[in-house]
C-alpha cells in the first residue's frame, strides 16, 4: 500500500514512457508524487483499492481503455468515492521522442490544476 497522508489524493499517471507524448500522464504524477502507471488499466482497480479520491491522468493504447477500467471497478463496486480524471490530449507518439512544447505546458497545468483541488 502506499504511504501517503489520509487526506492526500492518490494520483495515478497513466502512459508509455517511451512513447514520445504517451508519457504525460506519468511526468505528471511524477511532478505530483504519485504513482506512475504503465500497465494494463484493468490494474488500477488494485491501485487505488481503499482511495478516497484519485485523480488521473491520459488514455490507454491498450486494448481495455481508462473508462472500461472505469465503469468495470463501478460494476463490481470497487471504484473510489470520488474519482477526478484528468486527461491531456498528445501530439506525437513516436518512439523514443520526447514531451512535445504543448504537452509539457499541459501537464504543468495539470499538476498546478491537481495541486489547488480541495
Amino acid at each position: 500500500m502506499l504511504a501517503r497522508p489520509s487526506n492526500a489524493p492518490l494520483v495515478i499517471g497513466l502512459g508509455n514512457a517511451a512513447r514520445g507524448d504517451d508519457a504525460a500522464g506519468l511526468v505528471a504524477a511524477r511532478r505530483l508524487g504519485g504513482v506512475e502507471h504503465e500497465g494494463d488499466p484493468l490494474a488500477l482497480l488494485d491501485v487505488w483499492e481503499g482511495a478516497d479520491s484519485a485523480p488521473r491522468s491520459s488514455t490507454s493504447t491498450h486494448a481495455v481503455g481508462l473508462a472500461e477500467a472505469i465503469e468495470l471497478a463501478r460494476t463490481l463496486g470497487r471504484v473510489p468515492a470520488r474519482l477526478v480524471v484528468y486527461g491531456i490530449e498528445g501530439e506525437r507518439f513516436e518512439a523514443g521522442t520526447a514531451l512535445t512544447p504543448a504537452v509539457s505546458a499541459a501537464v504543468e497545468a495539470v499538476a498546478d490544476a491537481v495541486r489547488e483541488a480541495p
